[in-house]
């Protein structure tokens, strides 16, 4: 079942009004509203004129209640609506208190005997407001599957290093942790319909592609080069290897060895940083501090090549966005950029590095800027790129498996 809370106004396509339970020791009033998917699926929002009218999905001073109340309201809406769900499937912080309600539920009420709780880790770091810790460890503890967004981050949060703290509870529940990579909507992202692009290409039409970055160059005024061009589209945190990734494109900016383009916002400390990049490197790099949905996707169209040398990556989605679009990926060897992205020096799809530095993440760019000079290989390269599958159906037949597995679970 899909429940959302409703932050913005819905537009109320049809749904049960007047719905009420027992927060807090008062009487809370709220709507369901449901709507439809783009695939026919059904969806509810979860609305009421407190909690989710906000401007902010979460970073309230009352997320706590605010969750607690969404938690709440997921386990009663069903038994309301008189519709019993096979699986609950969950995710983060934000509902991480639904996993032990619908456990000590079963115990109590015949309602939800056999329906199975899935728990999706979608990035351990980020666990919600300080009073939230200890919810996340009962929801590891007792959904009846565990998940989250690559086989090899599903490995690495066992261990101290990336495990923030949960490692040992997570190893007791290693046999029931499961790593899916997320996928990506293939009719949004799609270089020979995207109206955000300067030219539609594809696979086939390599030529066309070209356009986009020229129109990329003049847009943010970098000079006209057949240099190859380097994208980055990413928060600017540690965790996205911003650190690495400015001392090392520096040192190939000064050996004017190719060109630079960053958008993201984040750290006051490396925003600084980016912009004096730009200042140093006039016409060469150019630094868009932010967020813009078309430049993103100009950048992934524009750019020869796409950096991801992350500290840690849970999945990532820049990496396949960029080879959907003929952009070949730098990026370091962990979580889900593991899973997705093979070095090319072994016919895989992009250039990886193992060792968190700006000299390893240097050694992978000037690999890839000679890879680059031979121009009928870089082709080949970008067309397997492209014709790799990063959509969800793979995905999505490996979730059905999951939910398979534990409703069998539950019913044996």
């Amino acid at each position: 079942m899909l429940f959302t809370p409703c932050h913005k106004p819905s537009g109320r396509p049809g749904g049960n009004d007047d719905l009420s339970i027992s927060f807090q020791g008062a009487i809370k009033k709220f709507s369901v509203v449901e709507s439809s998917l783009a695939n026919g699926a059904r969806a509810w929002q979860i609305e009421d004129g407190e909690y989710f009218p906000r401007s902010a999905v979460y970073g309230e001073a009352d997320d706590l209640d605010r969750y607690l109340f969404f938690c709440q309201a997921i386990v009663e809406i069903p038994k309301l609506l008189d519709w019993k769900p096979d699986i609950v499937h969950i995710n983060d912080w934000h509902t991480g208190p639904v996993a032990f309600a619908l456990r000590n539920y079963a115990w109590e009420d015949e309602f939800y005997r056999g329906a199975a709780s899935i728990f999706t880790i979608h990035n351990l770091r980020y666990r919600g407001p300080d009073r939230f810790l200890d919810l996340i460890g009962p929801a590891i503890f007792y959904a009846d599957v565990i998940t989250t967004v690559s086989p090899t981050y599903a490995k690495e949060i066992l261990t101290p290093e990336l495990g923030e703290g949960l490692h040992d509870l997570l190893g007791l529940r290693r046999d029931d942790l499961k790593g899916v990579v997320n996928g990506i909507d293939y009719d949004e992202f799609n270089p020979a319909t995207d109206s955000r692009i300067a030219s539609v290409f594809d696979a086939g039409g390599l030529e066309r592609r070209i356009e986009n970055k020229r129109a990329l160059q003049k847009d943010l005024g970098l000079d006209e080069s057949d240099q190859p061009l380097a994208g980055m589209v990413a928060r600017l945190s540690e965790q996205k290897g911003i650190d690495i990734t400015l001392e090392a494109v520096a040192s190939l900016l000064e050996a004017g060895s190719m060109q630079f383009v960053l958008l993201g916002a984040g750290d006051a400390r490396y925003e600084e940083e980016a912009r004096r990049l730009q200042e140093r490197f006039p016409g060469k790099a150019s630094v868009t501090i932010g967020f813009d949905a078309t430049l993103a996707q100009r950048i992934y169209a524009g750019s020869d090549f796409f950096l991801m040398p992350s500290r840690f990556e849970p999945c990532g989605l820049g990496q396949m966005i960029a080879m959907r679009y003929g952009s070949i990926p730098i990026a370091r060897r962990t979580g889900g950029l593991a899973d997705t992205v093979p070095d090319a020096r072994e016919g895989g799809l992009g250039f990886v590095f193992e060792e968190y530095s700006a000299g390893a993440l240097r050694s992978a760019l000037s690999a890839a800027v000679e890879h680059y000079g031979d121009r009928e290989a870089w082709a080949d390269l970008q067309r397997r790129a492209m014709g790799a599958d990063f959509s969800w159906g793979a995905s999505a037949s490996e979730y059905e498996r999951i939910y398979r597995e534990a409703v069998g679970r539950k019913g044996a």
